[in-house]
């Protein structure tokens, strides 16, 4: 089976807007250091968060977002199949984890994995982020409640009978995220993670 140029365009079309690691340009735009080698060493909105303050965090935050959510739509705009919808999706995540442009250090993949998922599956986007929004009322905790978002979205997936593509390509990102918050997961047990506004 050939595998069309369009779908293979597309997916690598993903890593790479997937690549283009927000956190660091915007602090880079602001003045601000490099938040690979700052706070968290996390190149994500929450560190940015802590080392720039809510607008540069918000700038960060919408610009990950939209590299998981444009690549999606722009497939679904070109009608290409729900497979290469999937690995669309999941390549504009692994582009955020490993970026092609910054040697391939990148962030931990949350929203940019929202974004993804927002282009793939709106109301379960939705969905997540209001089990994001409870964990992080309750717990200030951003790690806490990423995982918990992460997790809930595949069993979401599944349970709405979406493509089974979708559900397991959710499946791998919810292994990964779990994978790169691992010292999180380690601080957490210990009660040493730090919460959402809190200085490094």
């Amino acid at each position: 089976m050939t595998v069309p140029l369009l779908d293979v365009s597309l997916v690598g079309a993903g890593y790479l807007i997937g690549s283009v690691a927000s956190a660091i340009i915007v602090c880079h735009i602001w003045g601000l250091p490099d938040p690979r080698q700052q706070g968290s060493s996390n190149p994500g909105a929450t560190n940015v968060l802590r080392i720039g303050g809510k607008v540069p965090a918000a700038i960060t935050l919408a610009g990950d977002v939209l590299k998981g959510v444009l690549p999606v739509t722009v497939g679904q705009w070109l009608h290409v199949e729900s497979p290469t919808l999937a690995a669309i999706a999941l390549a504009a995540f692994l582009g955020h984890l490993y970026p092609l442009f910054f040697h391939f250090q990148g962030g931990k993949g949350v929203a940019t994995a929202f974004g993804a998922l927002l282009g793939l599956a709106p109301g379960v986007a939705l969905a997540t982020l209001g089990v994001w929004l409870v964990v992080v009322v309750l717990t200030r905790l951003s790690s806490l409640a990423a995982l918990s978002a992460g997790i809930v979205a595949p069993a979401i997936l599944w349970w709405q009978n979406y493509p089974s593509e979708h559900t397991v390509v959710l499946g791998i990102i919810a292994v990964l995220l779990i994978w790169r918050h691992r010292s999180n997961i380690q601080r957490l047990l210990t009660k040493q993670e730090q919460h959402i506004g809190e200085k490094s």
